[in-house]
């Protein structure tokens, strides 16, 4: 049996096209850019106050919490047809945010109370705009451009976690409120790009959800929901679920162990910034490669020789010793993970109908996310029992089973030109 379904079209006239992707590019890669510029350098400024690292790590998991709660909620007008409302509104408010948060800490000692509710804002308005933002290349271009636009976006957002962190450094040493100033402009830029698109970012009448079901919140909860019943028709979206979140999670965890080792072994704070810039530069590599090596395979054909190439550099990370050996290893993995990741994003698209693209876009990144969120500490809990050596092994060996079960699974969705069987 084929399960087919309606590759997303565009009436976007192609010279619209190419300008749209370029100003939504444009507005995602600065957007990554101011948050990567303050999120560094917020825990410094929260320390320097005199806050404890564990009012440091309660900040940073409230603010997680409400990205992922809120983003299945944002998705749902987005899919009604305000793709762009949602995504420019947002990028205003944290824009907003961010210049309070400017304000409040160049005038003088910042209160807990006002940075903490500035950021919850900007985290609530950040993730309805990556909700909205989901499935919005299915919209803009057509698909057979699909990986390549893909694989620019995730190529601005590494090139953003490369230049982010560094820019934040030297602003924050200059004055700790520039770094929040970068950010309030990157959001204002943000949300000029998206507005000067032609394209109103919406799917036609007939795609979008029933006009019945509004109103109350058990209805709104059925719509933010619609997208695990798609999970549940589609085998594939079901092997991208597991498939995305172990790989997000362990590569998480093998990051979190390495410097737990690096600590071990007496480094410092210089060979793990060795660490950062090598795999920061390894990813943005893969994702700039991305296209030309999954261009003449399907998705599936894809993910299997990449689950199994993730194996090796692993179990590398738990014999290595010097910074550069686990730079090297880290960045082997961050290479490797953008094919995958950018093929199995452009079959999402081809399978997901348009009135479904942002809330089955938000349900695999929130699962995905809430993965990768739990990882630091299931890490730190097994460095501590049973070292940092045993730890990146049992990631390594899970990675193993996961590429065994992907053997398993993906053969069955590949057939010709990558449409699905079973």
């Amino acid at each position: 049996m084929t399960h087919s379904a309606p590759a997303p079209a565009t009436a976007v006239p192609l010279p619209h096209a190419r300008r749209d992707v370029r100003l939504f590019w444009w507005a995602g890669t600065c957007d990554a850019l101011g948050s990567q510029t303050s999120g560094f350098v917020l825990p410094l400024l929260l320390l320097s106050l005199g806050r404890s690292p564990a009012e440091v790590g309660a900040i940073a998991g409230l603010s997680a919490a409400a990205t992922l709660v809120l983003g299945p909620f944002a998705a749902v007008p987005a899919d009604r047809g305000a793709r762009k409302q949602v995504m420019v509104g947002a990028a205003l408010v944290s824009a907003v945010a961010m210049t309070g948060v400017t304000v409040a800490v160049a005038v003088g000692p910042v209160p807990l109370a006002v940075l903490l509710a500035a950021v919850l804002v900007e985290r609530c308005a950040t993730a309805c705009y990556e909700a909205a933002s989901l499935g919005t290349v299915a919209l803009v271009c057509p698909p057979q451009q699909h990986r390549r636009v893909l694989s620019r976006l995730q190529a601005g957002e590494r090139g953003a976690l490369v230049v982010g962190p560094a820019l934040g450094g030297l602003l924050f040493a200059a004055g700790a409120w520039l770094p929040f100033l970068v950010d309030a402009l990157s959001y204002a830029v943000a949300a000029g790009g998206i507005r000067a698109m032609r394209s109103d970012l919406s799917p036609s009448r007939e795609q979008r959800p029933p006009a019945g079901t509004r109103g109350t919140w058990r209805a709104l909860l059925t719509e933010a929901g619609a997208g695990v019943a798609l999970l549940r028709r589609e085998p594939f979206l079901r092997l991208v679920l597991v498939w995305l979140s172990a790989v997000n999670a362990l590569l998480v965890a093998l990051y979190y162990t390495t410097v737990f080792a690096l600590q071990d072994h007496g480094r410092g704070p210089a060979p793990l910034g060795l660490v950062l810039a090598l795999s920061g530069a390894a990813g943005l590599a893969g994702a700039l490669a991305a296209p030309r090596l999954a261009r003449r395979h399907s998705a599936a054909q894809v993910l299997v020789p990449v689950s199994w190439l993730l194996v090796p550099p692993a179990a590398a990370l738990a014999v290595a010793r010097d910074a550069w050996q686990f730079g090297l290893l880290l960045g082997l993995l961050c290479f490797l993970t953008p094919s995958a990741t950018v093929a199995l994003q452009a079959r999402i698209l081809h399978l997901t109908p348009p009135g479904l693209q942002a809330r089955t876009g938000t349900l695999l990144a929130t699962a995905s996310g809430a993965a990768a969120a739990l990882a630091p500490a299931l890490a730190g809990l097994s460095a501590d029992r049973a070292g940092a050596g045993a730890t990146l092994t049992g990631c390594a060996v899970l990675l193993a089973l996961l590429a065994l079960y992907a053997t398993c699974v993906a053969p069955q969705f590949t057939r010709g030109t990558g449409e699905e069987t079973a």
